[in-house]
């Protein structure tokens, strides 16, 4: 909506009065008119248990605490706004490593000659991970091309956190800290089911994505082709195949 305000047009060229500068602002309201929180509450949507009983199934092990469901979240929508820039910007343009993307160079290069749709629903993985965040589910891939996005995710929350973001540690710093903030590693450990989807980076597993060969079905792999990447996995939930695009 910013693109389209012109604050100087509100001011009628009338004789004494002179259009100096002005600020404008955008908020997002619910059908009510009531705005939209643009930050997630997430020390309400995410709550901390902090009972130190023994038998908690969830303060006594690893627990997403809201500064980590922050990082991750900021991450995940920045990430998804960068893909779909990708896509508008190049197309069905083939990837390269010239630097030249801002997400889709740091896939797999057996993905780089995919289609602007194959893309897209790429970029909505990240959103997926981000809308659910926002509603107080941890970030567990429902099919590879949510595993690839979840990798990237906890890459650049990683950075995130640690370069101090401009206004995002504003914020940050009103939520709660735990003794599990940004524990990167024990995120990895837990939210993937496996990191199969790492072994697609390496030049020594060629056509390992191709479920019928025999180091694939060795390593019991699955299939990883492109065109597969969407293919919810056996024991999830489904996503709703309606859910729209952020654009």
């Amino acid at each position: 909506m910013q693109w389209f305000i012109d604050a100087g047009g509100v001011i009628d060229e009338r004789a004494g009065i002179a259009f100096v500068e002005a600020t404008e602002s955008v908020v997002e309201i619910d059908e009510l008119g009531v705005p939209l929180a643009a930050w997630p509450q997430f020390a309400a949507v995410i709550p901390l248990c902090t009972c130190g009983a023994d038998d908690c199934n969830q303060c006594s092990g690893f627990q997403i605490t809201p500064r980590t469901a922050a990082a991750l979240w900021t991450a995940a929508g920045v990430l998804a706004d960068q893909a779909y820039d990708d896509v508008l910007e190049h197309g069905d343009e083939p990837v390269d490593n010239t630097g030249a993307r801002l997400v889709f160079d740091e896939f797999p290069q057996l993905t780089w000659r995919q289609n602007p749709v194959w893309r897209r629903q790429a970029a909505r993985s990240f959103g997926n991970l981000s809308d659910g965040l926002a509603s107080g589910h941890w970030p567990q891939p429902r099919c590879p091309a949510e595993g690839m996005a979840l990798h990237l995710i906890l890459r650049s929350a990683e950075a995130t956190v640690d370069d101090d973001w401009a206004g995002f540690t504003e914020r940050y710093a009103d939520l709660p800290e735990h003794e599990d903030d940004h524990d990167w590693d024990m995120l990895t450990e837990t939210l993937f089911q496996d990191i199969d989807i790492l072994a697609l980076f390496s030049t020594q597993l060629d056509s390992i994505e191709v479920p019928d060969i025999d180091q694939n079905r060795e390593l019991g792999i699955g299939d990883y082709r492109p065109q597969a990447w969407f293919e919810q996995f056996l024991n999830v939930d489904a996503r709703d195949p309606r859910r729209p695009f952020r654009r």
